[in-house]
């Protein structure tokens, strides 16, 4: 469905002169449903002249009486041949006019206040402004900071309650993620800190027991060693007299086998 070039001078028209409901103005127009309901109460879109879609050639008067007669029916616009393909949104910093750029301050005042998630880079996305110059309302350090009143920038229609939408989720999603983040860093630490407590004690354990057979293992060495040195003095000396009575006896037997051998030559 071809958007319309002007949608809320659209908007203002159908809000004007026919009876549809804000849904359908808004989905036809593509616009937010509180931007469609903030022009109906004047605080949105204010001295915009409405512009005729059905002069335009954008609308017909049949399909705004079927759309009138069903609420829950979509508007359907004609779609030419020649229709400009649907505008994209350049990249790069956002293009203000001069006279909406005194009400940039107000503007970043109220969303500082009522949605802090934000970061600086997001809101100079929406609203065109520099960093140093929401840092300097954030801190009240702006030169007009006394005097600033928080105004909602859809409003004053420095930026689409979609964009504004989009970067509030944008910001909340990004905060639940470094929530979770931090809660997964503060169980890991937590185990890993259980585990080297449970594995402290063991190793203590284990240590002590091994000093203290070590200690018993002393202590008997040096309760025994007198003995054993003793003993062992003890079994020196009687290997050495046994000694000694082998060699006597070896001697003796010699000397009487020469005796013997001697008496049998004489015979």
């Amino acid at each position: 469905m071809p958007q319309p070039l002007m949608p809320k001078a659209t908007a203002v028209w159908l809000l004007d002169n026919t009876v549809l409901t804000f849904e359908q103005i808004a989905d036809f127009c593509d616009l937010h449903l509180l931007e469609v309901k903030g022009i109906a109460d004047g605080d949105v879109a204010r001295g915009i002249r409405g512009a005729d879609p059905i002069a335009a050639g954008q609308l017909t008067r049949a399909e705004i009486e079927n759309c009138q007669e069903d609420p829950d029916k979509k508007l359907h616009g004609i779609e030419k041949k020649e229709d400009l393909p649907k505008a994209t949104r350049r990249v790069g910093k956002k293009y203000t006019p001069l006279s909406k750029r005194q009400d940039r301050p107000d503007a970043i005042f109220w969303l500082v206040r009522n949605h802090p998630e934000l970061l600086d880079a997001q809101i100079s996305r929406l609203i065109g402004t520099t960093k140093s110059t929401i840092q300097s309302i954030r801190d009240r350090t702006h030169w007009n900071s006394a005097y600033l009143n928080p105004v909602d920038p859809v409003s004053n229609g420095l930026c689409t309650q979609t964009d504004l939408d989009k970067e509030v989720q944008k910001a909340s999603k990004r905060l639940e993620n470094k929530k979770k983040k931090e809660e997964k860093e503060n169980l890991e630490s937590t185990t890993l800190s259980e585990i080297d407590e449970s594995e402290n004690p063991m190793n203590t354990e284990v240590v002590s027991n091994e000093n203290n057979l070590n200690s018993s293992n002393k202590t008997e060495s040096n309760e025994i060693s007198p003995e054993d040195s003793n003993d062992s003095k003890n079994n020196t000396e009687e290997n050495k007299d046994s000694a000694d009575n082998v060699e006597e006896n070896k001697e003796y037997d010699s000397d009487s086998v020469f005796a013997k051998l001697q008496e049998l030559k004489d015979d």
